[in-house]
C-alpha cells in the first residue's frame, strides 16, 4: 500500500523553523491502530490524515465525522488522537492548495471540531477557528511547581492558560516536565504581552508526548480573544517562544478566530506499507 506524504514547516517563512507536521494523503481511512503507527514512526508533534469526503463518512472506530467539507481530516499526535490541530492544518492546506489541487485557493474541512476553512492569498494562508476565550481558575500546584515561577493569572479552557509578567519571562521558564505529566488538561500555554509583537507564548504538553511544542495554532484560539481583550485591539502579531519559533497573525472576530501564517514544504515521498 502506498501513501502520499509530505512534511511541511507550519508558521515558518525557511525550512528548519517553525512546526513541522507531516501529512498522509489516503484513499480511505485505515484503521486507527494504522495511523497511530504511523504517526508514531514519524515521531512528529502532529500527522495529520485526509480523505476526500466521497470516499467515506466514518473512521473505523466509529468516529463520526462532520457531513460538510471537501476532506475529512484528522490530526495524531505519536501517543493519542487530538480534537484540534492548528499546525497540521495549516500544513494540510498547504498540501492541498499549492500540490493537490492548486487551482483552488480555499479548502474546507470535516473534523471532529467541526467545519474548518484554510483559505491562501499571496504568501499567507490563514485559517478560521471557533473561539475559546479562557475563564479563571484556581492555580494547580502541580502546575506553579512544574513552570517554577509565580504567574500573574492562571485561567483554563482544554488547557492551564499561565500569564506572566514579561517576555523575558517566557523565555526563562525551564519547565519540570515530570511535575507537568500529572497535570489534568492537554498541557499548559504560559504567556505575556511581547516587546516587540502583541503577545509571545510557549505550549507544554508533556501528556500527549511533546514536551514543548515548536508553534501551536491551536493555542492561538484561546490566546487571540484574550490578548484581544487586554489590548484593546483585533489584529495582533504573535510570536511562540519555542527553539525553532514561530510567528502568527491573528484575528478576533468573535466567535470564529483567523489565524494566519507561512508554509515551506520539507518534503514529500511515499509510504510504503504492507497489504
Amino acid at each position: 500500500m502506498n501513501i502520499p506524504i509530505y512534511q511541511i514547516d507550519a508558521f515558518a517563512s525557511r525550512v528548519f523553523s517553525g512546526n513541522p507536521a507531516a501529512v498522509c494523503v489516503l484513499e480511505e481511512w485505515l484503521d486507527d491502530s494504522i495511523l497511530q503507527s504511523i504517526a508514531q514512526e514519524n515521531n512528529l508533534s502532529e500527522t495529520a490524515f485526509i480523505v476526500h469526503k466521497e470516499r467515506g463518512a466514518f473512521s473505523l472506530s466509529g468516529t463520526r465525522l462532520s457531513s460538510y467539507g471537501s476532506f475529512q481530516l484528522r490530526w495524531f499526535t505519536p501517543v493519542a488522537e487530538v480534537d484540534l490541530c492548528g499546525h497540521a492544518t495549516l500544513a494540510t492546506g498547504h498540501v492541498i492548495l499549492n500540490i493537490l489541487e492548486p487551482s483552488k485557493d480555499q479548502v474546507d474541512f470535516s473534523t471532529r471540531s467541526g467545519k474548518l476553512i484554510v483559505s491562501q492569498r499571496d504568501d499567507l494562508l490563514f485559517m478560521d477557528f471557533p473561539a475559546q476565550p479562557p475563564v479563571a481558575c484556581e492555580a494547580p500546584d502541580v502546575v506553579l511547581e512544574g513552570l517554577g515561577r509565580d504567574p500573574v493569572e492562571v485561567l483554563k479552557t482544554d488547557d492551564y492558560f499561565v500569564v506572566f509578567e514579561s517576555e523575558a519571562a517566557i523565555r526563562e521558564l525551564s519547565p519540570n516536565f515530570y511535575l507537568l505529566n500529572q497535570v489534568d488538561s492537554r498541557g499548559i500555554i504560559a504567556t505575556a504581552k511581547g516587546d516587540e509583537v502583541d503577545f509571545v507564548s510557549r505550549f507544554f504538553a508533556p501528556q500527549l508526548g511533546i514536551p514543548e511544542d515548536p508553534v501551536t495554532g491551536s493555542a492561538h484560539t484561546v490566546l487571540t480573544p484574550y490578548w484581544s481583550t487586554k489590548l484593546g485591539k483585533k489584529n495582533l502579531h504573535a510570536h511562540q517562544l519555542s527553539a525553532r519559533g514561530g510567528e502568527l497573525f491573528c484575528e478576533d472576530n468573535g466567535d470564529r478566530i483567523v489565524i494566519s501564517g507561512r508554509t515551506v514544504k520539507y518534503m514529500e515521498g511515499v509510504l510504503d506499507l504492507p497489504e
